[in-house]
């Protein structure tokens, strides 16, 4: 199984890069650009069995102001994979958000939930799942959420956890909403079941791919300096208090309900979380 995995020195794609092994063929930005369809041609060259699209403009503030650059990243550059998978008969992998959704059901949402996004980045990614969906003949939809990883996230310099551990470090107060739920997830964790799926080979559609559980940010934090045994200056605030540009929904855990059809489960956020501070160094 060939798998070109493109947006691979992310934060995502470094670690789907690492399980996969010799299995998978790294694509950077400098390799392929999604946005131009030209520079796809490479794909062509390789011939994958899957095409896994972690490409995305997620600096949800920066997308509100920036709509072309938004819709054109995460909605035209789905369609330009969509558009090779299908010419080299690839399984299409298109990324996608707990942000399609609006925050109002008040419990987590399952694949059969209708989207309905609040904000440009979310809406954006909705339209690329409808692209993905509609344009290819093979095709997997993974919904992740509140990703962490080794990597960081450096298109938004760093990933939640980095950032508050370093200004823990500096020794600086950390204010973080707790009226904001969602479900952390471990791209190390996303990558062995991302793996599993594409093994198993299942009904083509979406998947919700996160670790079991939700939390709010707050609780995220506390936990993060549990683990550590830190004692830092953390005190809870609410969303309105940040001034954001662009609205989150308030409630947009994720339900894993087809994975566990399949007999699969991902293991709790506290447990991956656990993992993810070994790894970094933060915990013996």
């Amino acid at each position: 199984m060939r798998v070109a995995v493109i947006g691979a020195s992310g934060q995502l794609g470094s670690d789907i890069v690492f399980v996969l092994g010799d299995d998978a063929i790294p694509l950077t930005h400098q390799d392929v650009d999604v946005t131009d369809a030209s520079s796809l041609d490479v794909i062509r060259d390789l011939k994958p069995d899957v095409i896994v699209n972690t490409a995305a403009y997620h600096k949800v503030d920066e997308c509100e102001l920036n709509p072309l650059k938004t819709f054109n990243v995460n909605s035209v550059g789905a369609l330009n994979v969509a558009k090779i998978a299908n010419e080299v008969d690839a399984i299409n992998i298109y990324i996608s958000t707990d942000f399609v959704f609006d925050g109002k059901k008040g419990r987590p949402y399952n694949e059969d939930d209708q989207p309905n996004p609040v904000n440009v980045y979310g809406l954006s990614k909705y339209i690329g799942e409808i692209v993905t969906r509609n344009y290819s003949r093979k095709y997997y939809i993974i919904r992740l959420a509140s990703l962490f990883g080794v990597k960081g996230a450096r298109g938004k310099g760093g990933n939640f956890i980095d950032k508050i551990t370093e200004k823990a470090r500096r020794g600086e107060p950390i204010r973080v909403v707790d009226d904001m739920i969602m479900s952390p997830t471990y791209t190390k964790d996303v990558a062995r079941m991302l793996k599993k799926l594409l093994e198993l080979r299942p009904e083509y559609g979406v998947y919700h791919m996160v670790n079991e559980g939700y939390c709010s940010w707050y609780e995220l934090a506390k936990t993060v300096f549990e683990i550590i045994g830190w004692d830092a200056d953390i005190k809870p605030i609410k969303t309105r208090d940040l001034n954001l540009v662009a609205r989150r929904p308030l409630f947009s855990a994720l339900e894993n309900r087809r994975l566990h059809k399949l007999g699969f489960r991902m293991r709790p956020w506290r447990e991956a979380l656990k993992e993810y501070l070994v790894e970094r160094g933060l915990v013996k």
